[in-house]
């Protein structure tokens, strides 16, 4: 199809458009003051990565020990699970995610749908055929002369995605899976966090019931999400330095546990303990795994966060401050408990010397809520990138900061998380059951990567074979076994994220579907402008004054609301402006391509499209917007070359047209539009579409997002007949 043809070639105009005006300010030939203040940059940003990036991560000791089902463990089964720690952290977080995920990014943006994304701009296997983008310099007829880095030769892989439907919706399913999977790590980061920290109280007073700790938890979480409203920005500058003194003070912590209780607890280092750990345990041993994954939860958002750092930030701040912390904190807690085996239940408090425990106690209960806070974030961040690409329902989205991009907050994901968490804290009140659903969350989401990570290689990065079946062989192996031990779990609280997961899955693939079968309805029926210029001779179509925005999701031809108002209205504005409102698989997509206009050979008939990545925000509001679009147009219309002098009264009458429009009055026109679903409908998409009508009616307006005033919009009803 010719949209999937220019779909490529646009994308790269307008990502290189970005890059060279990033370049801009990073010239190749830096003097010395410049390399010392980049290096400063980026020192002062792996800071900032403590707070933000590592929360999850760096707060795990609070309850890997505690999740896991010990029973009268030994000493060689200590130095088993600590080499097991290790190692995990070692493999999935030096390895995969700090030295090779984080390569992975699309335009410096990380996670499972940018993994996605990449794939899809690269090697043109997306399904929605409506990602075609429009450029000042080229319209839809020119774009063939672009380079596009998906036309090399392209991997047998490569071909059999790109003739398989199947395939391609199964690669959809399985990356918004892995997004969902990181929602369902928003609800749980939270819940685990915070009731971890505040077991605290219990050591000392032992009076304190557990269901008062998991009130008072409750509430901590309460607070915390009534608070994003007012944005993370404004607390943001309180974040690092928790995580910083709780980097800090764990290991420190740690090393005085390994002087006072077991100085040669690093020989737990050699892999031969991870082999007599499981040689005696057996099936018991493989079963305590799902209590282990949860040293390595968070480390996706190394990946997932890069967009809002950058890859050198992130690495320092793991490998010389996160990695450290976490080896010596897992040792001092190992040590501890080889002397003291049976306090594993409160593995982490327990271990901490009396003179420090309360400055600790303050100090993890902050990081708790630090932790939460990310994952908070993150989720929202999530929800907007899958909101604007059409992967999911329309929820209301407000910008929190003008600076940052990624400060966004939604009313109602906020509230739906907060009666997710605060349920899953006051019904699984078992931090066991709680770190149970962890599991699956952390195992599922480190699969999905994998998994998306190898197709990567294989078909963008062209790596050896070898290599690829190397890379595969350890971490799907690695993490396969992970996810069978946690899934054994699946009775006892790990059914809680799957299924949240999966709902939010079946939503985000429903919509999408929907979307898909909608568009391929306007592109069959749509109105070509020959079509349009038959209506408008039609003596008995009326002009009117006034200037209107109608809006299409199509760029081949036009929309068939169009003909379906023309005909029952009879009538047609002296100025229509055709808008399409385009968001794109690129992170963002530069200032001078936002607002694509021109005219489209009718008299006072044009097109408008309005461009945006993923990681962009939408900052059109009503009179702004209409001022925007109408500016850009008057400067299309004077900019016309090659005019002759004769022609000149002709665009100033045109000009003077468009500006009477504007004053006479402003309108946007949107279809309603619905599915009528046929006899000869097959038994999936009736599922299918039912179920996105059921929502397409329950979910917010496009044209709010651009702050259309109530008076100012007509919505024209129409059936699509499936």
């Amino acid at each position: 199809m010719s949209h999937n043809q220019h779909h490529e070639p646009l994308s790269e105009v307008v990502v290189d458009s970005t890059h060279s005006s990033r370049r801009l300010h990073e010239p190749n030939n830096l003097n010395l003051d410049h390399k010392e203040k980049a290096k400063r940059d980026t020192l002062i940003l792996a800071y900032k990565t403590l707070g933000v990036v590592f929360g999850g991560l760096v707060t795990s000791p609070l309850y890997v020990y505690p999740s896991m089902q010990l029973d009268s463990p030994t000493e060689d089964d200590y130095l088993g699970i600590y080499s097991i720690i290790f190692w995990t952290l070692t493999l999935i977080g030096v390895v995969k995610y700090a030295s090779i995920a984080i390569k992975a990014d699309d335009h410096g943006e990380g996670g499972t749908f940018a993994l996605y994304s990449l794939l899809c701009r690269t090697l043109n296997i997306g399904i929605l055929p409506s990602k075609r983008v429009y450029t000042n310099s080229s319209g839809p007829e020119s774009s063939d002369s672009i380079h596009d880095e998906g036309t090399g030769k392209k991997s047998w892989l490569g071909k059999f995605f790109e003739r398989s439907i199947v395939a391609r919706r199964l690669l959809l399913f399985i990356a918004m899976l892995g997004t969902c999977m990181l929602i369902g790590d928003g609800i749980l980061t939270p819940a685990i966090s915070v009731l971890s920290a505040v077991e605290g109280v219990r050591a000392p007073f032992p009076s304190v019931s557990k269901s008062l700790v998991e009130a008072l938890s409750a509430a901590v979480l309460v607070f915390l999400f009534l608070l994003q409203k007012f944005g993370t920005s404004r607390v943001s500058f309180m974040f690092s330095p928790i995580m910083g003194a709780w980097t800090l003070c764990t290991p420190l912590v740690g090393i005085y546990s390994i002087i006072h209780h077991y100085p040669s607890i690093f020989k737990a280092l050699s892999p031969h303990y991870i082999v007599h750990f499981f040689w005696r345990n057996g099936k018991s041993g493989w079963l305590k795994l799902s209590g282990t994954v949860l040293c390595i939860t968070g480390s996706e958002a190394m990946f997932a966060d890069l967009g809002h750092f950058n890859r050198q930030s992130i690495q320092i701040a793991f490998l010389f401050t996160i990695y450290p912390s976490l080896v010596l904190t897992y040792a001092g807690q190992t040590a501890y408990l080889i002397k003291n085996p049976n306090d594993h239940g409160d593995g982490f408090y327990k271990f901490i010397p009396t003179p420090v425990y309360w400055p600790v106690f303050i100090i993890a209960t902050s990081a708790a809520v630090v932790a939460s806070q990310s994952l908070i974030s993150a989720t929202f961040s999530i929800i907007k990138q899958s909101v604007v690409l059409d992967y999911f329902p329309r929820v209301k989205i407000l910008h929190t900061s003008r600076n940052k991009e990624g400060g966004v907050y939604s009313p109602e994901v906020n509230y739906i998380l907060m009666v997710l968490c605060v349920a899953v804290i006051l019904i699984f009140g078992n931090g066991q059951d709680i770190g149970n659903a962890f599991g699956v969350v952390v195992s599922l989401v480190m699969l999905i990567t994998t998994i998306l990570l190898t197709l990567v290689m294989i078909m963008i990065w062209r790596i050896h074979p070898v290599l690829v079946a190397l890379y595969f062989l350890v971490f799907f192996v690695m993490e396969g076994v992970y996810v069978t031990a946690v899934f054994t779990k699946f009775a006892h609280g790990g059914w809680i994220p799957f299924a949240i997961s999966f709902i939010l899955a079946i939503i985000m693939f429903g919509w999408f579907y929907g979307r898909q079968r909608k568009i391929e309805y306007e592109l069959t029926n749509k109105i070509t402008l020959n079509r349009l210029q038959e209506l408008l001779v039609d003596r008995s179509v009326q002009r009117v004054p006034g200037l209107c925005f109608f809006y299409t999701n199509i760029l081949d031809g036009l929309t068939p609301v169009l003909g379906h108002y023309m005909k029952n209205t009879k009538s047609l504005h002296e100025v229509v402006i055709f808008t399409t409102l385009r968001y794109l698989l690129v992170p963002k997509v530069a200032q001078k391509e936002r607002i694509i206009v021109k005219k489209l050979g009718l008299k006072g008939v044009y097109s408008c499209v309005i461009q945006y990545g993923y990681a962009d925000s939408l900052n059109l509001e009503g009179d702004d917007f209409v001022g925007q679009v109408t500016s850009n147009l008057l400067i299309h219309i004077r900019n016309q070359s090659g005019i002759a002098q004769s022609d000149r009264q002709e665009i100033d009458e045109e000009i003077l047209s468009l500006e009477d429009a504007k004053l006479a009055g402003v309108v946007h026109i949107r279809g309603k539009t619905r599915f009528y679903i046929g006899l000869n409908c097959g038994w999936f998409d009736r599922i299918m579409l039912a179920f996105y009508e059921f929502m397409h009616s329950n979910c917010r307006s496009a044209l709010p997002a651009l702050g259309v005033p109530l008076q100012q919009r007509i919505e024209v009803g129409m059936l699509y007949e499936v």
